[in-house]
């Protein structure tokens, strides 16, 4: 399965493991082209992958890899960015689930990694599929 989006990127992001919530965490890879529109001016000469652009292949992966139909994102609670990402790079994403009892929806943790390490860790929040109500 594979995910693609209107947004600052350019690529698709590829499901590796659809996961299982409490049981093991959903996966997919990303390849960060080298001809990305966004190398151009971030920054001329030293092209570093924008943080925003990360977030973007996390949220696509997020997505393609949703423990219930018909949620929808609803937050991007943090994001921190541990490392650089380059050009040519292969950004794995791995997603942990848990459900938001208060809301009925989701809630993703999300850990990418580039063969450098650590780039980012990002938690999304996601709506309740329309018509489930919360439990608690």
């Amino acid at each position: 399965m594979t995910a693609t989006a209107c947004g600052p990127v350019d690529g698709t992001v590829e499901v590796t493991d659809p996961g299982v919530p409490g049981e093991r965490p959903a996966r997919c890879v990303a390849v960060v082209g080298g001809t990305e529109k966004v190398f151009a001016g971030h920054f001329p000469g030293f092209p570093i992958f924008p943080g925003v652009c990360v977030v973007e292949y996390v949220q696509r992966g997020a997505l393609a890899t949703l423990p219930e139909p018909g949620s929808a994102l609803a937050a991007v609670e943090s994001a921190r960015f541990l490392g650089p990402v380059f050009p040519g790079s292969t950004l794995s994403c791995e997603f942990t689930w848990s459900r938001d009892d208060a809301t009925g929806g989701w809630r993703c943790r999300a850990e990418a990694t580039t063969e450098r390490g650590l780039a980012a860790r990002v938690r999304l929040r996601f709506t309740a599929p329309a018509g489930r109500e919360a439990t608690g």
